[in-house]
């Protein structure tokens, strides 16, 4: 029996081990490997590879939360469609196939919604300094 408690424990110590090294490695990795010279545009705040435009410190606008918001919710919205579909085939009838459709279309109708709100657009403005 000991050397069961032992050998389960000494799995469970090597699989911290072994995700200790997973998360460690890369920044030890980064570190030997990264270049160590400040250019001039190292100090510049990288927009896309674009040139910035104004001050590193702006306020976003909120709108742009907006977008965030809706993009989590249906993020996790999606997420339940798969569990769903693992289970489609098990369900006789079509009561699931009603459900399905009026969760997308509900959906669909809050994307619509927000659209017309202006949630996804939001216009571009150059700051003034």
């Amino acid at each position: 029996m000991d050397e069961m408690w032992v050998l389960d424990h000494a799995y469970v110590l090597v699989f911290f081990a072994v995700g200790f090294l997973a998360a460690a490695l890369p920044f030890a990795v980064a570190a030997l490997l990264a270049p160590r010279s400040r250019w001039s545009k190292t100090a510049v705040t990288y927009e896309c590879g674009m040139e910035p435009i104004g001050p590193a410190w702006i306020r976003y606008g909120v709108l742009y939360y907006l977008y965030a918001l809706m993009f989590l919710a249906f993020d996790v919205d999606v997420l339940y469609l798969f569990p769903v579909a693992l289970a489609y085939h098990d369900v006789p009838g079509f009561g699931v196939a009603l459900e399905v459709v009026l969760f997308v279309a509900i959906l669909s109708l809050a994307i619509v919604y927000a659209w017309r709100k202006g949630v996804f657009t939001w216009p571009r403005r150059i700051p003034t300094q």
